[in-house]
């Protein structure tokens, strides 16, 4: 398992990276343009020198026959040579390469004047090797006159490269020593930075490690950055999922505990009176069947309960037709229907919502199932389902005894059946479950005609699902 990648360390690597490698190139361009400025610098010596030696020049002769003369002790150019830690050579020679004074060895100029060049004056500057060394040389044509002849003597002064390259290598590690201090001041201050940056989410992990366990209460965090309130916000939000899980949990494990242990210990007698022969096995079992079913459907609907919180916590939810399963159901309870002789009459409209099928079939199948109980034989039981104004409104009309007012505070409730509603007390409960995780709502009122209650009305308004 590879080990977590450390913020700080990106943050470093991902600045100081970057800043070495803009070091590095911007010291390799100082190094040259120092050494462009040191040969600038030093090229001037050298055409100095070679103005020097051509006033020491004379002549004899015109032009091609001009016979050129030098008397340039080479002690004159130590002027020139600076801190002794360079030497300078120098040639006079004629335009054709004849040696007029100077160092035979130095290689003739074979190079041409440049059109623009640096100086006022017909000068190149070119590098060289002379006895094993690199040099810098300067060649001046110099033209030469007197009153015995006129000729263009070809002046070569050349210079080694220790000083150059010394000044050029002082430069270098000046530069490297600023560079690297620069380094070291950015590296501490993004440090520093990167602890402080940092600093919150240490004190929110330290904060969440000293909680209790079993406490998902929100994150406060007011102060923190704007750029973890986002992580912030998103904790909350599952820490509150995890706690309405748990509660449920807990919900579901006591309502259980509670509710199972009475049918089970009813069941329980039941045998052990069957034992007994208290009762005639057909009546101790047809006693006992009735205990199971009552059982079974307790645990069925607590199940059911269960299954919408899970649900509610899964993402995207499919689209589904409320008006299809509405007539699918009416259809699956079609006996209960006839067995009570009700005039039963359904209307629906398109409505599609967004919710999975199983909870349309579970809402409309307790709210029908309850309604088809409590409606009086031979009454009417009408179903209309109409869509408008962006919902969904589902009404179930039966022509029960209604409510009391009593009952209606607390019907939702689970385990909150009255005596007009005999059961487990668990149907609409998770109706409203359903409503609620749908973004819906429910409710159940009298329908009254004068002071005389004519029935119950169950009335579900579900968001419609829009169609892309």
């Amino acid at each position: 398992m590879s080990r977590p990648r450390s913020l700080r360390r990106q943050l470093l690597l991902g600045i100081l990276l970057p800043t070495l490698l803009f070091v590095c190139v911007n010291t390799y361009s100082l190094h040259r343009q120092a050494l462009a400025a040191l040969h600038t610098a030093y090229d001037r010596t050298l055409l100095a020198s070679a103005k020097t030696i051509s006033e020491q020049l004379d002549v004899r002769g015109w032009d091609e026959q001009a016979e050129l003369r030098a008397t340039v002790p080479y002690a004159a150019l130590e002027a020139f040579e600076a801190d002794n830690q360079s030497r300078m050579f120098y040639r006079v020679s004629t335009l054709q390469g004849e040696l007029v004074s100077g160092f035979a060895e130095l290689p003739v100029w074979r190079g041409t004047i440049p059109a623009r060049p640096p100086y006022a004056a017909l000068v190149d500057f070119y590098d060289a090797r002379f006895r094993g060394e690199s040099v810098r040389v300067a060649v001046l044509l110099q033209p030469v006159a007197s009153s015995q002849g006129r000729g263009m003597a070809v002046i070569q002064v050349a210079e080694t490269l220790e000083l150059r390259e010394a000044a050029a290598l002082q430069i270098l590690w000046d530069t490297l020593a600023r560079q690297a201090l620069l380094l070291a001041v950015v590296a501490a201050v993004v440090a520093l930075v990167t602890q402080r940056a940092t600093r919150p989410v240490r004190q929110l992990s330290s904060d969440l490690q000293s909680r209790a366990e079993g406490d998902l209460a929100p994150i406060s965090a007011p102060d923190a950055p704007r750029e973890l309130q986002p992580l912030i916000a998103a904790t909350n939000a599952v820490m509150l999922r995890l706690s309405r899980l748990l509660a449920h949990q807990k919900r579901f494990v006591r309502d259980a505990s509670h509710q199972l242990r009475t049918p089970l210990a009813v069941l329980k007698t039941q045998v052990q009176s069957a034992r007994r022969g208290d009762l005639p096995p057909a009546q101790a079992l047809q006693e006992m069947g009735d205990t199971v079913e009552r059982a079974t459907q307790l645990a069925n609907q607590m199940l059911a309960l269960a299954k919408v919180e899970q649900l509610r916590q899964q993402g995207q939810v499919p689209v589904a037709r409320l008006d299809e399963v509405l007539r699918e159901v009416a259809l699956e309870l079609s006996p209960l229907v006839a067995q009570g002789d009700l005039d039963f009459g359904i209307e629906t409209a398109a409505a599609p919502v967004r919710a999975h099928d199983w909870m349309l079939r579970e809402l409309c199948r307790n709210l029908l199932h309850n309604a088809i109980r409590h409606a009086p034989d031979g009454s009417e039981l009408a179903v209309t389902l109409r869509a408008g104004a962006g919902q969904a409104v589902l009404t179930i009309a039966d022509a029960g005894p209604g409510i009391d007012d009593e009952l209606a505070t607390r019907l939702f409730q689970p385990f909150s059946a009255g005596d007009v509603r005999h059961g487990s007390g668990l149907g609409l409960a998770i109706c409203q479950e359903i409503v609620q995780a749908l973004g819906g709502s429910i409710a159940l009122s009298n329908r009254r005609q004068g002071e005389r209650v004519r029935g119950l009305d169950a009335v579900v308004r579900l968001p419609l699902a829009h169609q892309g």
